[in-house]
């Protein structure tokens, strides 16, 4: 699996979160939220590199 295709998030914990709301979760929700969380990684670290910086930090997705 590509790191553009790996899933990012716990799924085991995801379904777990949302089935404690009443819910159920389908089966690509894992995947769809993992291309969320690169995309909002990409965009922070966009901010990073303005800043001169190496590190990521939580202003930088603001």
């Amino acid at each position: 699996m590509s790191e553009e295709q790996e899933i990012l998030i716990v799924t085991s914990k995801l379904k777990k979160h949302i089935k404690s709301k009443g819910f159920n979760t389908a089966g690509t929700v894992a995947e769809l939220l993992s291309n969320k969380v690169r995309e909002l990684c990409d965009n922070a670290l966009e901010n990073t590199k303005k800043n001169k910086r190496k590190t990521l930090m939580d202003s930088d997705f603001e």
